[in-house]
């Protein structure tokens, strides 16, 4: 039974809103299409996007973070607890209550804290791996991985193990409830830091003349977690996906608010109770790393540079990529020279009464110039000293460019291109290395960072690559060998679905979709086909809106959803997808009263469709 005639639907119709690689991949992405109830709250719950910092950019909080947290504080985690929010104790207190009243939930408790235990690793290391595995969890009650344990980092995979323990003492404990209890209180926490850091991202884009919306399919996500330490920031760059997991701390007279008049930001390094410093740093490499990894061929001249930073007090990673090590230094350049230099700027008279006071407050400025300067250059000094030997050069770039008004975008390819390698190789020589335990060691800010294992080229990709380019022959070339080698194969059959839109086939295209959301095993893929699913079902000559809403719905049940999926699901349910008008190939023909002007771009010069029955199919 044909649910929709042939040749009337345009891919380009559905397709308008989502990426041309709607799978792509990173480390972060989902491999499970289980879809679980819809819950109060989802793996991310999102409070208050940092909408003025970019439209990717947010602030959240996470009820599968804060089920580890809370196993973590019951198993013996205090780091921080005098410097913690209010809400932290008391949700300690409650859990505690809960051993307290039954055995079950003891004895589940003693074996999650024999396996943590087991499983200690010094200093901040320890509570790395479990946020590393957190970040990759599907929501409560499941808990289980989002992606294949292949795909972990490599801190995660160290404590998989812990998920069943763990699942099992957040049922017994009903964490879910102790979560929804205290969520005003999580709310609180978002509101507390929410102006001072959309002030610091702010600040931070006008320094580096960024625009301030953009989104280009990476995310910078702020995930506030009352439970951990204030003290400890965990930052993450899982493929597109850049995370700092951290939580607020109480905020009194002492707690630093602003920096000095001379800082190039108004924000101080405790504004809020963040680490403002770390965020930022975490930030600076969101913004630097397209700049960068876009001219990842040229910064191959800069290899020379890497063997001499072999015995540097830096990750091994950094020694042996030439991309990410430039990056880092970049970053610490630019940190330098929005940096607190600890003194006040000189301010201009507000009335002059004489020559003099002109005179006296120039030569402040100068003075103060002079000052700030020594103070910027020996955080630069610090930093090659610590490894990141680049910093000097990029620095000097800065400011140049700051003295111009020439934007780092522009001035990025002059920075690597016109670089004097032998030059700086062979000053990088004379640099004293720190000792890799020097109390003056500058080791990414304080941050603890990782980056998910490199992903190889698939078969699949390259059908994507051929999608792109036009060669949808090439593409569904791949597909079908794919497919007939392995039936079930998820990112072939959401390839064929596409390209059967494309060919004006949306029956064959539905009934894959279906069969995606049905079997299909990476969550991103079959969070996708339910949006697609509900822009059929908008798009019909007879909407069914309640089937397309629920389908949107499903997209966003899907765990580990990511935030573009989300915003397409969220703009379906706010408004029906509508399908542009069909371009008029006859003169003679002329559009109805009712139909839509066609835009002189092209791009709405696209097909419309109807189904053929008027019984839609039914979502699954």
């Amino acid at each position: 039974m044909r649910l929709f005639s042939r040749s009337v639907l345009s891919l380009a119709a559905l397709l308008v809103l989502l990426p041309a690689h709607a799978q792509q991949s990173s480390s972060s992405s989902s491999s499970t299409g289980e879809q679980i109830e819809e819950r109060p709250s989802s793996t991310v719950i999102p409070r208050r996007g940092v909408e003025q910092a970019g439209s990717a950019v947010s602030l959240e909080t996470s009820e599968t973070m804060f089920t580890m947290a809370t196993a973590l504080n019951s198993c013996g985690y205090d780091n921080g607890l005098e410097s913690s929010l209010p809400v932290r104790a008391e949700i300690r207190a409650e859990v505690s209550a809960a051993l307290d009243r039954s055995v079950d939930v003891r004895e589940s408790q003693i074996a999650l804290c024999k396996y943590i235990a087991s499983h200690s690793q010094g200093g901040a290391q320890n509570l790395a791996q479990y946020v590393s595995l957190a970040l990759f969890l599907s929501p409560p009650p499941e808990l289980t991985l989002s992606v294949s344990e292949g795909d972990l980092s490599p801190d995660a995979g160290q404590v998989v193990g812990v998920l069943p323990l763990l699942q099992d003492f957040a049922r017994k404990a009903d964490l879910h409830l102790i979560f929804v209890r205290h969520h005003a209180e999580y709310e609180a926490a978002t509101a507390q830091v929410h102006d001072s850091m959309t002030r610091l991202l702010l600040e931070t884009n006008s320094y580096l003349h960024q625009p301030v919306s953009i989104y280009d399919g990476r995310r910078f996500l702020v995930l506030l977690e009352p439970m951990l330490s204030p003290q400890a920031v965990n930052a993450r760059v899982y493929g597109s996906d850049y995370f700092v997991v951290t939580s607020p701390s109480r905020i009194d007279e002492n707690t630093a608010t602003k920096s000095s008049y001379g800082s190039r930001l108004s924000i101080g390094s405790h504004a809020g109770g963040l680490q403002m410093e770390q965020v930022k740093h975490i930030y600076l490499l969101y913004q630097v790393d397209p700049l960068i990894y876009a001219r990842a061929q040229a910064t191959n001249r800069l290899l020379p540079i890497l063997k001499v930073v072999q015995d540097a007090p830096i990750d091994f990673n950094y020694k042996n990529d030439i991309v990410a090590f430039t990056t880092e230094c970049l970053v610490k350049a630019i940190e330098a020279r929005t940096m607190d230099v600890g003194f006040d700027k000189p301010r201009k008279p507000g009335t002059v009464k004489a020559r003099a006071d002109i005179g006296d407050y120039n030569q402040a400025l100068i003075d103060y110039e002079r000052r700030a300067e020594a103070v910027r250059r020996k955080q630069v000094v610090l930093d090659m000293e610590s490894g990141w030997v680049l910093t000097g050069s990029f620095y000097d770039s800065l400011m140049k460019e700051d003295k111009d008004g020439i934007t780092l975008k522009d001035s990025i390819a002059e920075m690597v291109y016109g670089m004097d390698v032998p030059h700086e190789v062979d000053a990088a020589k004379k640099i004293p290395f720190f000792a890799p335990d020097s109390n003056n060691l500058v080791a990414g800010a304080g941050v603890t960072r990782a980056r998910a294992p490199k992903r190889t080229f698939s078969v699949m990709d390259q059908a994507e690559l051929n999608l792109q380019k036009g060669d949808k022959l090439g593409a569904e070339e791949i597909a079908e060998k794919q497919l007939a080698a392995n039936p079930s194969d998820t990112e072939a059959q959401y390839m064929m679905a596409r390209l059967r839109l494309l060919g004006g086939e949306p029956q064959d295209a539905f009934d894959r979709f279906q069969k995606i959301v049905a079997t299909g095993k990476d969550a991103r893929t079959v969070a996708w086909s339910h949006v697609y699913l509900g822009r059929l079902y908008d798009a019909q000559q007879n909407p069914d809106r309640s089937k397309a809403v629920a389908e949107y719905k499903a997209a966003l049940n899907t765990p580990g959803v990511q935030s573009d999926v989300r915003a397409a699901a969220e703009q379906g349910i706010k408004q029906p997808f509508a399908a542009p008008k069909r371009a008029i190939q006859n003169s003679d023909q002329r559009p109805e009263a009712d139909d839509e002007e066609l835009d002189p771009t092209g791009k709405k010069q696209k097909e419309s469709y109807s189904p053929s029955e008027e019984k839609a199919p039914q979502p699954r």
